[in-house]
Order: structure tokens, then sequence, then C-alpha cells
């Protein structure tokens, strides 16, 4: 039966686990670097930054970024390789690595994660959308009506767009005028805080002490978190890509980019405004923030659209009967519901831990399919010992959170998965 690629095919065809046709991989470098340019920016990265301050110094601050990107990001990269070689999505990754029946497990744990990912990024659109229209109009809808309201409407769009077509929203929507858009944004940004940094005197604020409540390792971990995060959903698009190096170096470097920018600004915001001062409000003060901030919230709906896209497609290889667009529809309304109903912002923690369980994930899948062509376990039920080292994986990852922070848990985690990935991996 034949597919297309926004997986509309029905039936018994497993679109999500088979490699995908070379007909149909359509992405160059230039499509890569905006799709994770795009999905690179984002209030929550800009958070993740602001973070950093006081914990560390601003010289501190500078390293972690710069190192736990290219760290971070060339794990992206290296994944999306791992996609556009084989033309399999994470959820086929999964299957090769630990065998069709256990790497349901680890499927139906990213869907869940992005369901709640998703959620939360509506959440924070609609709270970014109260505040403009309070800024601009002086709209008070902060009550159950205006939430309400703004929620619908961002569901409402991401529903749409989960409608069209993947490849052509990336080729033509982000990469033509999304981008762009929210290139001129983070530089008026840019310009603005960085002559507030400026008018404050620059050697002050690159001197700037840390209190010491973070270490370098820490501040690398928390930069790094990131573009780990997107370690399950990269191969997704990555697969349509024409050739693995322009999948490799276009994913790098448009994550990069976006990640060291985002982070900076989100350090230079809390370096100049009151410890207290929430950041959107923040932004929203700048001259011509309204308009800044404005485009980048628009921004986010890709990021919402990339999480719940991959869980579409995760969800279709559990259950292939149904597309991927109507999976990627009903799953839209199930995430517009959710940020209705849950207090998200409580269940922040929560995604954060479910998410943990992703680094030695994807530390055994690299280590398995990341050095040499390798058969894999896909013709198998259940791959052992890569299921046994994932889960000790969790627990390493989970006792360096709790127990030494300090040395951060995600690269001894990857590390550690990752070489004993390869020593027992099959030729």
């Amino acid at each position: 039966m034949a597919t297309t690629t926004t997986g509309t095919s029905s039936g018994s065809t497993n679109y999500a686990l088979g490699s995908l046709p070379a007909s149909e991989r359509v992405f160059s470098w230039h499509e890569h670097a905006s799709l994770w340019f795009s999905l690179g920016v984002g209030l929550l990265v800009m958070q993740m930054g602001a973070y950093l301050v006081p914990a560390v110094g601003t010289r501190d601050a500078a390293i972690a970024i710069l190192l736990g990107t290219a760290v971070g990001a060339g794990l992206l990269a290296w994944t999306a390789k791992l996609g556009a070689d084989s033309g399999l999505t994470s959820a086929g990754l999964m299957h090769k690595t630990y065998g069709h029946w256990f790497a349901r497990l680890p499927v139906f744990l990213n869907i869940a994660q992005l369901i709640g990912w998703t959620t939360f990024e509506l959440v924070i659109m609609r709270d970014g959308t109260l505040a403009i229209l309070k800024q601009s109009l002086g709209l008070p809808l902060e009550g159950w009506v205006g939430n309400a309201a703004t929620t619908l409407l961002w569901g409402a769009v991401l529903t749409l767009l989960l409608a069209g077509s993947m490849t052509q929203l990336v080729r033509k929507i982000i990469g033509r005028y999304g981008l762009p858009l929210v290139l001129l944004s983070l530089l008026w940004l840019s310009w603005q805080f960085g002559g507030k940094v400026q008018s404050h005197g620059f050697a002050a604020f690159m001197d700037r002490a840390g209190d010491g409540s973070m270490g370098l390792l820490a501040a690398m971990d928390l930069v790094i978190a990131m573009p780990v995060s997107w370690l399950p959903l990269v191969a997704d698009y990555a697969r349509f890509g024409k050739s693995g190096r322009g999948a490799f170096s276009g994913t790098w470097v448009g994550y990069a980019v976006a990640n060291v920018w985002c982070y900076a600004l989100g350090v230079m915001v809390a370096s100049v405004s009151a410890p207290d001062a929430d950041l959107v409000g923040t932004l929203l003060l700048a001259q011509g923030g309204l308009i800044a901030l404005s485009l980048i919230l628009v921004d986010e709906i890709d990021n919402a659209y990339g999480d719940v896209y991959s869980g579409a497609v995760s969800t279709h290889s559990l259950l292939p009967k149904w597309s991927i667009r109507t999976w990627g529809m009903l799953l839209a309304v199930l995430c517009t519901v959710l940020a209705l109903v849950l207090p998200m912002h409580d269940l922040e923690p929560f995604l954060l831990m479910l998410s943990s369980v992703f680094v030695p994930l994807y530390g055994v899948i690299l280590g398995r399919l990341g050095f040499a062509e390798t058969r894999g376990s896909s013709g198998v039920k259940v791959d052992f010992v890569a299921a046994g080292i994932w889960i000790a994986g969790i627990v390493v990852f989970q006792v360096l959170t709790n127990l030494a922070p300090q040395w951060g848990a995600t690269l001894p985690t990857l590390l550690l998965t990752g070489v004993l990935a390869v020593v027992t991996r099959k030729p």
C-alpha cells in the first residue's frame, strides 16, 4: 500500500517503522538548519538561560553555554545522521536497538512525554498571549474565560497545522517566512538588552560572580538538557534528508546557533532585571519588545507542532490503522483539553524527570548504531543487554542528580551507556 510524506495511508501499513524511500527524502541542508534553528528558539530556552545567573558567574555561564551547546547539538546532529542514513523514525531506531517487543515501552514513554510537552507549550503560548494583550490593550484576561479562549485559539491553530503536510510546513512556511521574522526579533531583543548591559558596563557584566549555588558542570548539564530533550524526535524529521552529511551539519549548525543565542539572551535579560522579575514582562517592557515577543510567541507553535507530530509518528508505530495525520490531529485536540484542565506549571518537574529516561536510552542507541553499520536487534523481541544498560543508565542518572548534582548527570550517563552499548553490540 502506498504512503506519502504525511503518512496518510490506512490499513496495516506501518509508515513509522519502515525505511523512507529515497524519492521522499526532500530535505537539503537549508531545511535541516531552518527547522532546527526555529525549534531551538523559544521562551523556555531563554528562561533556562536566566536560571544560570546569579547561580554562576557570567564567565562560567558563557563557558557552560558554549561547551554545553557544542556537546548537546552534536548529539542531536549525530542522531539526525542516523535517521537520514537509515530512513528510520525515532521509533524505528528504538526497535532496531532494543528489539521489536521491548521497544514499545520507550515508544510509549516518548508519546507520554510529548503529550506533556505539547500541553506545556500551549500553556506557554496562552500565558504569553494574555501578557501581550494586557500590555498592549490593557485587557486583564487572566481569568477562566481568557485562559480558555486563548488556549482554544492556539489549540485550533495547532490542529489545523497537523492537517497539512509536515514537509511543506518546513520547506515553505518555516524556511521562507518564519525564519526571517524570528531572526529579526532576536536581533532586536539582543540590540535592546545588549545596550542595557553596555550601559551598566560590559566589564562589570562579564566579571559578575555567581552565588555558588551551581557549579560549572551542573550549568553545562542545564544547557545540554535542551538539545538532548529533542533526541527522541530528531530522526522523525531527519529521515526526510537527502544525505546524512547534510542532516548532521544542518541540524548541528541550526540548533547550536539558536541555543547559544537564546541562552545568552536569557543571561542578559536576567542580569539587567530585578531578581524577581518575570522574563515575559521584562521582554515586553523593552522598546519594541511587544512586536519581538509576539513574533517569538508565534514561533512557539512550531515547537508544539514538532512535539505533537513526532508523538503522532510514535503512536502510529504502535497503532498503524490510523494515519500519522489523523493521530496528529487527535493528539492536538487532546493536548488542548489537557491545557485547559491541568496545572501544567506544577507538572513541569515530572516532565523533566520523565525526560531523563531518554538520556540513557539514546546513549545505548548511539553506542549500538552510531559508529558502524550494524544489523541491530530488530530481528528479536527483546535485546536484554541493551534493555539492561538503559535501565542501569536511568538509575545512574537519578543517583547523580540527587546525590552529586554538582557533577551533572547527562554527560556521565551518556558516556557510561554509550561505552557499554559499544562493547556489547553485535557485529
